[in-house]
């Protein structure tokens, strides 16, 4: 087979992976998709929850495997308490891409609870929400595969849409 994407749509292996961590920041429905369905398209995952109550793996960035710089960050809970501090911690270090789930009809309480925490506007206008393909989802599963693909999309140059250009 002479394109290799081909041979992967097939069965063969990828040549290497992505490299890319994909840290799921509180524990939620959507987060226990999103751990099991993103190591099948390449990415690392790490689960990141403060709240030891709620069966955290991680209290801080501090256990990320690998830079943060190749990190994708979603926060799959924007009604935590931590929201802010969180958001912050990863802008701070140089989190490559963060995205907050949520409603698109209301503004997000990320931006009032970065502000308050003397974040720069330009840095609050990294946080993407909101976040995945604009598919209808509202169960956990569809909107992790909405997450994932949005974040597939971003990660091979893409928009994400049916318009498909030539390669």
């Amino acid at each position: 087979m002479s394109d290799p994407n081909c041979g992967v749509a097939h069965g063969a292996p990828a040549d290497e992976a992505t490299g890319r961590v994909l840290v799921v920041v509180f524990a939620s429905p959507v987060a226990e998709v999103l751990l099991r369905w993103a190591p099948e398209l390449g990415f690392r995952v790490q689960l990141l929850d403060p709240d030891p109550v709620r069966g955290a793996e991680l209290g801080d960035f501090a256990g990320v495997d690998g830079e943060l710089a190749d990190a994708d960050v979603v926060v799959t809970d924007h009604h935590r308490p931590e929201l802010g501090g969180v958001l912050r911690d990863a802008l701070g270090l140089g989190a490559r891409w963060a995205g907050v789930m949520g409603n698109p009809r209301h503004e997000g309480p990320h931006v009032a609870a970065l502000a308050a925490l003397g974040v720069p506007p330009e840095e609050i206008a990294r946080v993407h929400r909101p976040i995945g393909l604009d598919i209808g989802s509202r169960t956990p599963a569809e909107i992790a595969l909405s997450t994932l693909a949005g974040l597939l999309a971003d990660r091979n140059g893409r928009s994400g849409g049916f318009a498909h250009r030539p390669t």
